[in-house]
């Protein structure tokens, strides 16, 4: 079987989108657009080669080191775009691929290929029939064959009437292409070189032109402004959360939920309504991810139960551990299997151990927590003297009572106490109490003797 070779064409500027980023790494349900259609070459072809503009290093590095890369330095058309991949290209066949197009499905461009090969053509386009088809090159059959594609800029009046429209995806036996675009002249409105005329002049020497005609055309969607990125993205979300449905997972209200493409989630989960999951965070089964939650490139494990409104960035959440409502954690933080977190508690690069309860109102940054520690409401670790970060120990079993400043750096014993209202200051050892706060006085009488001296001025 031969081998196939992917051309992904990049190298577009992108001025409607209007951004000093390329158009093709702007992202799309968590990944930069380049990545669709590289992800389903990856699947099908042998030979990935890359087509940028100049001075798209970020394109480059983000493609991977398994990519070639070629740089057409002059925008010249989509015809002079492929033939700057010649030398990068082996023999077989050769997949042309959009870099902006990233609803194509692996399944649409798979059909294209197998048919390409069964047939044996010289040519083989993917097509799409649409009820509007103004502003894209439409093929022309002659006795169902492929006769050439126009573009609608020179199309005639009868040819603007076809509704079969090129999508821009194609398949080449590699000789033939090479051969096809050393015709191709810059005869046209823009004065570019069509990688379209390639069509007409395999046809007219006699050679085997195909199309296979895409059952969705929705897939054909391209990205040229801002405006198309965000209809796109919309259809996308959908087929995510479609996925994941089909998988067992229970999506309450799929209008307000937003969930990025690298996004794994096990089944008999519920995603409450106004819930947002990003980068490459995984949730396992039998989770509760409640109203208004935001996790961000974190691991969620099975059992787990996010009340309303947490925010869990880049941090680990062990089994059964339940965690909100409004609790944040931010990076490096790991919550311990069956552990609490509760409401208005901010961890911050610290380990909550197995069992152990932060319920509300508190701060703990850059601390090792172990099992089974209960802290009281209010408590928070110290961790910044104003110049550096510094660490707090609590060993297993402590108890820290409420309205605890912990000054790091500082370790608190295994069942060690610490009294309500303290300021720790020193290292408290194992089973020890420590109290650190002002000794209570008490006046008697006192509000009396206060309300008589209101009354004599």
């Amino acid at each position: 079987m031969d081998q196939v070779t992917a051309v992904i064409l990049a190298a577009g500027e992108g001025k409607r989108m209007r951004s000093r980023q390329p158009k093709v790494l702007h992202p799309l349900c968590g990944r930069p657009l380049i990545a669709y259609p590289l992800r389903t070459a990856r699947i099908l072809a042998d030979r990935l080669v890359l087509v940028v503009g100049p001075n798209a290093d970020e394109v480059v590095a983000m493609a991977g080191s398994d990519v070639r890369s070629v740089v057409q330095k002059e925008r010249l058309g989509s015809g002079h775009a492929v033939q700057q991949a010649q030398a990068e290209c082996g023999e077989g066949t050769i997949l042309v691929l959009p870099g902006d197009m990233p609803l194509l499905s692996v399944e649409t461009i798979g059909r294209l290929v197998d048919h390409h090969r069964k047939s044996r053509a010289a040519a083989t386009v993917l097509t799409a029939v649409v009820a509007e088809p103004q502003g894209y090159g439409r093929v022309v059959r002659q006795g169902g064959r492929v006769k050439k594609i126009v573009e609608d800029r020179d199309a005639t009046a009868a040819e603007k009437k076809i509704a079969e429209i090129n999508t821009s995806v194609y398949c080449f036996a590699a000789a033939r292409l090479w051969q096809g675009l050393g015709k191709v002249r810059p005869n046209n409105d823009q004065g570019e070189y069509y990688l379209t005329d390639v069509i007409g002049i395999l046809a007219r020497a006699g050679a085997k032109v195909d199309a296979v005609v895409i059952r969705d055309p929705g897939e054909a969607a391209g990205v040229n402004d801002r405006k198309q990125l965000a209809a796109v993205a919309a259809v996308q979300r959908r087929r995510i959360l479609d996925r994941l449905m089909e998988g067992g997972v229970t999506i309450l209200d799929p209008a307000s939920t937003y969930i990025e493409d690298a996004v794994t989630i096990g089944a008999d989960t519920t995603i409450y309504p106004q819930v947002t999951i990003e980068g490459q965070s995984a949730i396992g089964s039998d989770c509760v991810i409640g109203v208004g939650c935001h996790v961000s490139a974190s691991r969620i494990a099975d059992r787990v139960t996010l009340l309303p409104y947490c925010v869990v960035r880049e941090s680990a959440v062990e089994e059964a551990a339940t965690l909100g409502p409004f609790c944040h954690l931010r990076p490096l933080s790991h919550v311990g299997a069956k552990a609490k977190v509760g409401n208005f508690v901010e961890l911050k690069k610290s380990t909550i151990g197995r069992g152990s309860k932060v319920p509300h109102l508190s701060y703990v940054g850059d601390a090792t927590v172990g099992e089974g520690v209960n802290v009281g409401a209010g408590t928070i670790t110290c961790n910044y003297d104003g110049v550096a970060k510094h660490e707090t120990k609590i060993g297993d079993r402590a108890f820290i009572g409420t309205n605890t400043s912990l000054v790091a750096p500082v370790t608190v014993g295994e069942g060690a106490y610490i009294g309500a209202g303290s300021t720790i200051t020193k290292d408290v050892p194992p089973g020890a109490l420590a109290v650190g706060r002002a000794q209570q006085t008490v006046k008697e009488g006192w509000a009396a003797r206060k309300a008589k001296k209101r009354e004599e001025h």
